[in-house]
């Protein structure tokens, strides 16, 4: 069924007008002029073919046509504001739901949401592995993506784009002299492969295992080299592509989401 045009932001100063009987007073509630109050009211006459008030020597006084409006408008408000504050449900809840790299969220996410959540003790998440994951689709609040700056997205980069080059402390003469091959890193010209592998997770435990040596973003490995699991052979210097924060404006402009993105970001 075709809905019916409904000019809402009159109907608003009607209300307005009518509750307060007065165009100068429903003009300061609105902050507007009297004028323009007058202009919506007149507008809106010429809309419904109707006269909603009339001036008598005692002031403004609504006229039956007016009245008889007036409890259907006002009951419609109210369920504006409850469908409002439905859709705004989502921004006061203490649930997250997150996509983030798995050994990312193993090795600096998990024990910064473990912070979190001593301060905010109501805080509920739930991961979601693939960080590509469809924001709709998954009903994402937040992504962590390693990529080379947010696209069409909100964001705020972790940290600066570095790599460096690790190998386990333990690692053979011959594991030093190979590299470690995955989608993120292209390895230098005429450098030999001794594993391929497809993420960045599964490089950093084939580098802490003695398999070769593996470039990686620093703020990945920061904390394994920090505990001795890896060396750093070379770096950090200045990369392409860095952890980010993501998510679509709708999601990024919730209150929820910016108190973690500042705190994750601190």
């Amino acid at each position: 069924m075709k809905r019916t045009h409904l000019p809402l932001n009159a109907l608003r100063v009607y209300d307005a007008a009518a509750r307060h009987l007065s165009f100068t007073r429903a003009a300061d509630e609105l902050a507007v002029t009297p004028a323009a109050v007058g202009q919506q009211i007149r507008a809106l006459e010429d809309h419904l073919g109707t006269v909603l008030f009339r001036r008598t020597s005692k002031g403004l006084e609504l006229t039956d046509e007016g009245r008889a409006g007036l409890d259907a408008l006002r009951e419609g408000f109210l369920k504006f504001e409850e469908s409002v504050q439905a859709m705004q449900a989502g921004q006061a809840s203490d649930r997250y739901t997150i996509a983030a790299p798995r050994e990312f969220y193993a090795q600096w996410l998990a024990p910064r949401l473990a912070a979190y959540r001593l301060a905010h003790p109501d805080v509920r998440y739930r991961l979601v592995e693939n960080e590509h994951a469809d924001f709709t689709e998954a009903n994402l609040d937040l992504a962590v993506r390693l990529v080379d700056g947010p696209g069409e997205l909100e964001g705020v980069e972790l940290a600066p784009a570095r790599r460096v080059v690790v190998a386990a402390p333990q690692a053979s003469e011959g594991a030093l002299n190979t590299w470690i091959d995955w989608p993120g890193a292209p390895l230098p010209e005429g450098a030999q492969a001794c594993i391929e592998v497809g993420n960045a997770g599964q490089a950093l435990s084939s580098a802490a295992a003695g398999l070769g040596k593996a470039i990686l973003p620093w703020l990945l490995v920061e904390e394994s080299v920090t505990a001795g699991k890896l060396t750093v052979l070379e770096g950090p210097d200045e990369g392409r592509r860095a952890y980010w924060l993501v998510a679509p404006l709708p999601q990024w402009r919730q209150k929820k989401v910016k108190a973690l993105v500042a705190f994750l970001s601190a």
